[in-house]
């Protein structure tokens, strides 16, 4: 048995490693985006070299006969995993698993449902196994020899690109950050939740998120959205400021090492699983605390 990861950014490299020493299987990297991490163990790496990842018809047309002969192809959870794995899965005609927290044998693994709410025992039959598993349920490793790479080139796209947006500034990416600061409709306006989310964020050299209602306000974009209908974090710091904690909200950060809440509010359903609380308003307490780091 063995591993085909897709890594859609080099950050997932490390996370593919972990999940392939968690099921004792050497693997075989698809590198999307960016230089590959040639430190992660793999026996190859696929390096396509790309700015940006492609649309899922012209990559998934691509990884057909990548990943033939293996028994598992994995990848991080995010939004173009979602995307990109689903479509492999259908058009491999094999089963899929989504949001691996943990593996108990190479073809059971434990996955949360019901918004984070219970953890399910799945086992998947035949192969190869398509899956998606979130990293922070799998200890990292060390750097290990380095490994061959070569060139891959991903078939022409049916889709057309009309326009891209990206995000501007130098924050790290809001899935691989260990911290995150997040804000929610409280904020009012983009300036606003920029001016102090964004401000504590860059004080601790974090990432800023969202709610989902600070997203559909209008208050901050749709790439900050954290929560089951966004992307999913597992920082070492997750700093809640005036977030009353949705379940929807919460299943999205369940796997944070330490979660600080900031609200007014003491009834809050946050506290109940914050590591720390702090009842107080959010535009008094940032402002202190970023006077406290001497920022």
């Amino acid at each position: 048995m063995s591993i085909v990861g897709i890594a859609f950014t080099p950050a997932d490299a490390t996370g593919i490693q972990a999940f392939a020493a968690a099921l004792g299987m050497p693997f075989r990297l698809v590198q999307i985006t960016g230089d590959p991490n040639t430190s992660c163990g793999a026996q190859q790496i696929l390096s396509a070299g790309l700015e940006d990842i492609p649309p899922a018809d012209g990559l998934v047309s691509s990884l057909e006969g990548v990943v033939q002969g293996a028994s598992h192809i994995v990848a991080v959870s995010s939004m173009a995993s979602k995307d990109v794995m689903a479509r492999l899965a259908g058009v491999l005609d094999c089963a899929m698993v989504t949001d691996v927290v943990s593996a108990d044998s190479p073809s059971t693994f434990k996955r949360p449902i019901v918004a984070g709410t219970l953890v399910e025992t799945v086992e998947a039959s035949g192969a190869p196994i398509v899956l998606t598993f979130r990293p922070a349920g799998f200890t990292k490793r060390p750097p290990e020899r380095a490994s061959e790479v070569e060139s891959f080139s991903i078939s022409p796209s049916k889709v057309r690109v009309t326009q891209a947006a990206h995000k501007s500034g130098g924050r790290p990416d809001l899935t691989q950050a260990s911290v995150v600061v997040s804000g929610g409709r409280p904020l009012k306006d983009r300036e606003t939740f920029e001016s102090v989310i964004g401000g504590l964020a860059d004080t601790l050299g974090g990432a800023a998120g969202a709610t989902r209602a600070a997203v559909d306000s209008g208050i901050a974009p749709n790439e900050l959205q954290v929560g089951q209908t966004g992307k999913i974090v597992a920082p070492d710091l997750y700093i809640a400021a005036g977030i009353s904690g949705s379940t929807q909200h919460m299943a999205g950060i369940k796997d944070s090492k330490c979660i600080v809440a900031i609200n007014k509010d003491p009834d809050a359903p946050i506290f109940e699983v914050a590591d720390l609380g702090l009842v107080a308003d959010l535009f008094e307490a940032i402002p202190a605390i970023r006077n406290l780091l001497g920022k």
